[in-house]
């Protein structure tokens, strides 16, 4: 999918990303390390599109208004997950109005581009939106780049739309493919004598640089 806006637009939203990650305070406490190694990627994103280093699109074409649009390529699988690591942080942190709309906005906008985008597969993916994911798992930065991978592998469009579902049932508290997944982690770091956090995907042969969108 793609996420557009002016300046200011992007502004607004890097910044309230910022207020709720990379708080050394909480830096301690179980689970928020690794939804933070998740949600300063996606973070990354939002402030490289402000920056005008991703897409761009001159004024006109969403109003009459002459002024450049930016914009960044996000897969489904990142936006979804961002954006719960993203909520369930902010349960730990102060908010006010401003914070809450800038989410609002953002999942109302995400539900109208899964709609636009098709709307058979978006009816099973809508309440991802919200609860469908588990903000807690300690482990969802790479739960996050496990489906993310699978996700590209279906080779875009539809097809690969209406699979997703499924795929994201591994990042569903109590679901069959959450604890096979976790149990997979912990084989592989007992395996590598390390902490779960810190395995990485096996994806150097993937071409993240010339996806199919």
């Amino acid at each position: 999918m793609e996420i557009w806006g002016t300046y200011d637009d992007l502004n607004n939203f890097y910044e309230v990303i910022g207020k709720f990650w990379n708080d050394e305070n909480k830096a301690d406490k179980k689970g928020f390390d690794n939804r933070d190694t998740l949600i300063s990627g996606f973070s990354y994103e939002i402030r490289k599109a402000k920056d005008g280093n991703r897409l761009k699109l001159k004024g006109g074409h969403f109003s009459f208004e002459e002024q450049d649009y930016l914009g960044v390529q996000i897969s489904w699988v990142h936006f979804l997950f961002s954006l719960t690591a993203l909520k369930f942080n902010m349960r730990y942190a102060e908010t006010n109005k401003f914070d809450i709309s800038q989410i609002l906005l953002i999942e109302f906008w995400l539900e109208k581009a899964m709609c636009s985008y098709d709307e058979v597969g978006a009816q099973a993916l809508i309440g991802f939106i919200e609860d469908g994911l588990y903000g807690g798992n300690g482990h969802i930065y790479q739960c996050m780049r496990s489906i993310n991978l699978d996700f590209f592998l279906l080779g875009g469009g539809k097809k690969a739309f209406r699979k997703l579902p499924d795929l994201l049932k591994r990042g569903v508290y109590y679901t069959e493919e959450y604890r096979d997944y976790q149990k997979f982690l912990e084989t592989e770091a007992k395996k590598l004598n390390c902490e779960i956090s810190e395995l990485e995907l096996s994806d150097d042969d993937f071409d993240y640089e010339n996806l199919n969108w």
